[in-house]
């Protein structure tokens, strides 16, 4: 199995802990503040709606949040791969499916695990919380008990009941078989399916590509028993009973003789290569165990180079990943206050996502990758990234379910729709998720300037576990054992690469260098010394300024200020040589960009002009298409203040530079960031919100980054230092191991 995303368990448990335990809250979304704020949210105000909902049971998708809260539901008899562990086991699941739901589609999501096996249990809990909820999730419930719950609420329960084990891995699998068997030249009405694994996931893949125009006579289902053959007794019930075949074949390996598919949802290593010898021409594999498949694409094409391959893992191509399907079918559900997902919902899902995939697939998408995607035998299947599926999938659901009569309120306008859901997404997750993904295509070899704090050694031991590339920590190798072992990480010595300042041979070189520099500024040989076998900072430096490493992280120990002058010992990222500071504050769904944070502090108009043009490149790096607004006091001339007027001019410096992206200013926050504000001023040069500010002085950035820290909980990267002629990224003193994570993502993506 590949290293790439290794999770240790101290890991693992720490992410589920810390800053608090579980992985969502549940948050007001009206004002809470005022005695009149309490009086319309509960007594007397609530009661009006609760007379109009009991007069009208329809308006409860009006007043209340049942038109987008699905309960994810499980009793824990078949966690993952882990089997029975009880439903209290399984809550972590359903949370994490929970915040997915949220992630993914905007759907707000609550776990429910009931410690039940019966399935009558079950089903009576079910029906009488469904009022509650537009939709329910069913979950990691063993088979064949799982048939009987989701077919009797079907049955009793008007809103949507979807068992995703089940339905969501066969909508993605039907999605890859649209796509295959047109690269293949295949009919889906012709071809000779084989699946490997009766269970939940299995028998919804077969019922689906047959509900799809799939013959019951070409498809052949195994299980651990063999071939699923009419007239079989041993190990049958009702639902493999119903795919009994009428075949010679008894055995896996003689089913897939001339076989154009093979479904597998089984267990590791089931198809051999002579399996896959033995199939027709042109083959399609999907091998979708978990974690490791029934083979490998590299197995397999070694023996069948003209294969289609599939799997469900994220680090080959071809990924059969629900997170493609569920969000997006209840999205689309929830809207149209759907009484079910139907079949027809199911199969307009699998083609929507089949034909995202013939698309030309976005620049941000293919840069995230680090590979220009297109449609092909290794690109089948859209990426769970892909910012269009938000708004491709849930009209091409709601449409089905509008068309077979499932839809309590039809959407009118699927153009609007279209567009309510693509400013309805956080765009925050989807950047930082790219820079991830362009990082790990990039491996440079991350230097961690401070490996005697705890919270720099998590991030090192995180960013070579993620597969981001090598972690080369400056430090003593006893001092990061001790540390490492008291974080739990004891294990992760072995992994990292540790630097010793003191005793490194290269350290002659570096002195010799920085005396180069530093002779005519005070310095004498001692002096640099000093400075290249104890400072930390000095010395990571000097290792990148000689190509020891291809980034730089440090400033989570020393002020920003002062770590910045000691990197100007080895490197030119002063004001006077153009560099600038850019935080990237992240908010409700909304990124703004802040300059300068770090460099300057009181620039005048030409540096103001600098900060802007390197902030949008940030900004570009980023996935942003810059607006910058020079922000003061007053707006467009009013007030008139002296102060103001440097934020004034920056503008007329960019007009003489003749930027390539948008710019305006003066002009205050308000009118910046809101556009019903900024619509008050017609003439104004920019397009929408602003997404880059410059402020007029380096107090100010700070002041704005940390209020909005502290008072509205904003997620701060930065700052991104920018300018320098090599990936340095500089901390804040009070940052996370996350935090510097993402920094050294920065420096690895080159963001500045």
């Amino acid at each position: 199995m590949s290293n790439k995303n290794r999770v240790t368990p101290e890991e693992a448990l720490a992410y589920h802990l810390d800053p608090r335990p579980g992985k969502y809250d549940i948050v007001a979304s009206k004002p809470m503040a005022t005695q009149r704020d309490l009086s319309l949210a509960y007594s007397p105000g609530v009661a009006v709606p609760v007379l109009a909902i009991a007069e009208r049971p329809e308006t409860a998708y009006d007043y209340t949040v049942k038109g987008n809260m699905v309960a994810v539901i499980s009793n824990g008899t078949a966690i993952l791969g882990l089997g029975n562990l009880g439903a209290l086991a399984s809550k972590p699941v359903m949370e994490g499916k929970a915040v997915l739901f949220k992630r993914f589609a905007d759907v707000n999501a609550i776990d429910i695990e009931l410690a039940t096996e019966d399935p009558e249990e079950i089903i009576k809990a079910v029906h009488l919380m469904s009022p509650t909820f537009g939709g329910i999730n069913l979950e990691d419930i063993k088979a064949p008990e799982c048939f009987i719950i989701e077919q009797r609420l079907k049955e009793i329960c008007d809103i949507p009941v979807f068992h995703d084990d089940q339905h969501g891995t066969a909508v993605i699998c039907a999605a890859g078989m649209i796509n295959a068997l047109e690269l293949s030249g295949k009919k889906i009405g012709e071809v000779k399916i084989v699946l490997n694994g009766a269970g939940a996931a299995g028998i919804a893949c077969l019922e689906l590509l047959k509900s799809m125009g799939a013959k019951h006579d070409n498809c052949i289902m195994c299980d651990t028993k063999g071939v699923i053959w009419q007239g079989r007794t041993e190990g049958m019930n009702q639902w493999k009973s119903a795919h009994a075949a009428n075949t010679p074949a008894r055995t896996l390996e003689e089913a897939m003789v001339d076989a154009d598919v093979f479904l597998g949802v089984s267990a590791k290593g089931a198809v051999t290569s002579e399996m896959v010898a033995s199939m027709a021409e042109n083959p399609v594999i999907f091998a979708m165990a978990n974690p490791d498949p029934e083979i490998t694409p590299e197995e397999a094409h070694a023996i069948r180079p003209d294969a289609i391959v599939a799997t469900g893992r994220s680090d080959y191509p071809n990924q059969v990943n629900n997170v493609l399907g569920f969000p997006y079918l209840f999205r689309g559900a929830l809207d149209i206050h759907a009484r079910a997902i139907n079949d027809e919902m199911k199969i307009a899902c699998a083609q929507a996502l089949a034909k995202l995939a013939r698309e030309d697939v976005p620049d941000e998408v293919a840069m995230a990758y680090g590979r220009k995607l297109s449609f092909g035998r290794d690109y089948i299947i859209p990426t769970p990234f892909d910012p269009r599926l938000i708004h491709v999938i849930p009209p091409a659901v709601a449409k089905a379910g509008m068309d077979t009569g499932v839809a309590r309120r039809p959407i009118v306008d699927l153009k609007s729709y279209e567009l309510h859901l693509k400013q309805r997404m956080d765009p925050t997750a989807s950047i930082l998720q790219g820079i991830h993904a362009r990082a790990r295509q990039a491996q440079a070899r991350m230097i961690f300037a401070e490996g005697d704090d705890p919270r720099v050694l998590r991030a090192a031991v995180a960013y070579q576990r993620a597969g981001l590339g090598r972690a080369m920590v400056v430090g003593r190798e006893q001092d990061v054992r001790e540390k490492l072992e008291a974080t739990g990480l004891g294990d992760a010595v072995r992994e990292l690469e540790i630097v010793n300042a003191g005793n490194n041979r290269h350290l002659d070189q570096y002195k010799d260098f920085l005396y180069q520099r530093l002779q005519r500024q005070g310095f004498d040989r001692q002096d640099v010394h000093r400075l290249a076998a104890r400072d930390r900072h000095v010395f990571s430096a000097l290792m990148l300024a000689h190509g020891h490493g291809d980034g730089l992280v440090t400033g989570a120990t020393r002020k920003s200020a002062h770590v910045l002058s000691l990197i100007n010992h080895v490197f030119d990222a002063t004001a006077a040589d153009g560099a600038v500071g850019v935080t990237a504050l992240l908010h409700k769904g909304r990124i703004v960009l802040i300059g300068d944070t770090l460099v300057h502090e009181w620039p005048e108009e030409e540096d103001l002009a600098t900060i802007a043009t390197r902030a949008a490149k940030v900004a570009r790096n980023l996935g942003l298409e810059p607006r910058v607004a020079f922000v003061s006091f007053s707006t467009f001339g009013y007030p008139v203040s002296e102060r103001a007027t440097k934020m004034h001019r920056a503008p007329q410096i960019l007009d003489q530079r003749r930027v390539d992206f948008e710019y305006d200013g003066e002009m205050t926050v308000d009118v910046a960031l809101n556009p019903e504000v900024m619509a008050h001023y017609p003439f104004c040069r920019l397009s929408g919100p602003a997404n880059i500010l410059v402020v007029p002085a380096r107090h100010s950035a700070s002041i704005s980054v940390k209020l909005m820290q502290e008072m509205a909980g904003a997620t701060v990267i930065g700052p991104i230092l920018t300018g320098a002629t090599k990936p340095i990224q500089i901390c804040s003193a009070n940052s996370t191991a996350n935090d510097i994570l993402n920094m050294a993502v920065m420096a690895a993506c080159k963001v500045g």
